[in-house]
């Protein structure tokens, strides 16, 4: 008796086999380009992946997990600053954020989590936990200028995290992912105005 995909791919246990789960992450963005989030399913991606629906499942409990992983598997060179100014560094997140929306398919997997997460509570648990893991990431920024005396202790690097992703959420959302640097600029001034160290008074 022949073997079944997912026993070819060597998938034992709870831990992900690398090449099983690069096998479901291809299919899963290939079925989403094909035939959309409405259309997207689990039993679609393993007919692709060759892979068993348990395994699937074991990896990325619902739908949503899955395409989060998809969606985070595209966000490569996303640029986090390391200039040495947080305003210039919000710029370039901002900047490469939505550039990297407009120019991939992840703006639009995005857009289909947040929909989604609007009615279905699974989703919105992994947007939380995925908006979380961002805040901290993003929140990077903040803490470093910190360390350089650049932005005071006491102001919360998630807080502005949320700033920056609430602009860029709300620009995905609205179809607005076109803004000139200019507009982009003037929207980080803004935010930096409120958290840059004040110069001591004469």
């Amino acid at each position: 008796m022949g073997k079944s995909g997912e026993e070819r791919r060597g998938s034992i246990g709870a831990r992900r086999n690398p090449a099983s789960a690069d096998a479901i992450l291809d299919a899963a963005k290939a079925e989403l380009i094909e035939k959309g989030y409405a259309g997207f399913s689990i039993e679609g991606v393993a007919r692709r992946a060759r892979a068993g629906k348990p395994t699937i499942y074991r990896w990325w409990p619902t739908k949503s997990a899955l395409l989060l992983d998809v969606y985070q598997r595209q966000k490569g060179g996303i640029d986090y600053g390391g200039s040495g100014s947080i305003e210039e560094d919000m710029f370039r997140f901002l900047r490469s954020l939505m550039g990297h929306w407009r120019k991939t398919s992840s703006g639009s997997i995005f857009r289909s989590l947040v929909a989604e997460a609007q009615s279905n509570p699974e989703a919105a648990a992994a947007l939380a936990d995925y908006a979380a893991f961002r805040r901290g990431h993003s929140g990077q920024m903040v803490r470093d200028a910190q360390a350089r005396g650049e932005v005071p202790a006491d102001v919360d690097p998630e807080i502005v995290a949320d700033l920056l992703s609430s602009y860029a959420w709300s620009h995905l959302l609205t179809d607005r992912l076109d803004e000139d640097d200019a507009t982009i600029r003037r929207a980080v001034h803004a935010i930096a105005r409120g958290i840059l160290t004040k110069p001591a008074a004469g």
